[in-house]
């Protein structure tokens, strides 16, 4: 069910546009992060299946483009792979949007460089924060600038562009202020723009959510990162995701507009959502819930609890 971003979205949308005609006040629809996008275009085709007389359209804007876009009215569901920022709190307060926020599952950040490069085994977060802190720019251009004993060859980096919410949290984990960092790297929201760089360069080290390295690693390599708890490498996985052994696990979120859940097509779509959310992030490779954590999403859901949940 994976699909390429990209196609995936095309098809997605025209599968859509072949549904039976509806008003337009009945069209859902969901924007923000395209590391949460596989699971919502999972869920939101197999609700179309069964709800013939709705229309769902799912964009990718990233995190904080789609929270541009949901604090302004224009979307009923955002999702997003950070929690919303106080910025964005803000905006929506003032638009007089209010919100349900909802914990759908976890992910994993998987760092990885091109199968060709034989000298990276692993890395720690102070290599990390070495490579894409903000003064690194300029300065930390080759892999011996990382660790002496690398090659001196260029270093040629990838990573989310700054509208997404993986870019916010990596710089969060690694540097220690979110969005603080170099700026001379290959950008894209489109993860599969930045697979490629990275699989047709054997200098490149790159970043993106473990989900779409399962989709796409046969042509990449992971880098295991060193856990700071043990001093161990550490893959990501689905166990290391939840046991919280790997360093760059992180929670994924939909906010869910308030009013617009007084539409009996949005209310059924989110109960829906709920109901197969867990199935379906197995099946795209993300992280589930536990039973206690659906459960509680499941409550604020049903009793329409506004804001932010506890964290």
């Amino acid at each position: 069910m994976f699909k390429k971003v990209v196609l995936g979205l095309v098809a997605f949308l025209v599968s859509v546009a072949f549904a039976m005609p509806v008003a337009a006040s009945q069209i859902i629809r969901i924007d923000g992060s395209s590391t949460v996008y596989p699971i919502t275009e999972g869920v939101t085709e197999e609700f179309l299946k069964a709800h013939r007389d709705v229309m769902a359209t799912v964009g990718i804007s990233g995190t904080g483009g789609g929270f541009r876009k949901f604090c302004r009215g224009e979307t009923d569901v955002q999702n997003a792979s950070r929690p919303i920022r106080g910025k964005e709190l803000d905006a929506c307060k003032a638009a007089g949007i209010e919100f349900i926020e909802l914990l759908i599952a976890y992910d994993g950040l998987a760092v990885m460089v091109n199968p060709k490069n034989d000298w990276v085994k692993h890395l720690t977060m102070e290599d990390l924060k070495k490579i894409w802190e903000p003064v690194a720019e300029g300065l930390v251009t080759r892999w011996d600038h990382v660790r002496a004993e690398f090659p001196k060859r260029p270093l040629k980096l990838y990573g989310p562009g700054t509208d997404s919410g993986t870019f916010d949290f990596f710089t969060e984990e690694v540097v220690g202020k979110a969005r603080a960092s170099r700026a001379d790297f290959v950008a894209s929201e489109d993860d599969h723009i930045l697979a490629r760089g990275i699989a047709g360069d054997v200098n490149a080290l790159g970043y993106f959510g473990m989900a779409y390295y399962e989709a796409l690693k046969d042509r990449l390599k992971l880098v295991p990162i060193v856990s700071p708890k043990t001093g161990k490498p550490v893959a990501p996985s689905m166990k290391t995701v939840m046991d919280g052994t790997y360093p760059l696990a992180r929670p994924l979120f939909i906010y869910v507009n308030r009013k617009s859940l007084d539409r009996p097509e949005v209310a059924r779509f989110v109960e829906f959502y709920l109901k197969n959310v867990a199935k379906i992030a197995k099946e795209v490779k993300y992280v589930p819930l536990t039973a206690e954590e659906l459960r509680r999403t499941e409550e604020r859901f049903t009793r329409r609890i506004t804001g932010t949940a506890p964290r």
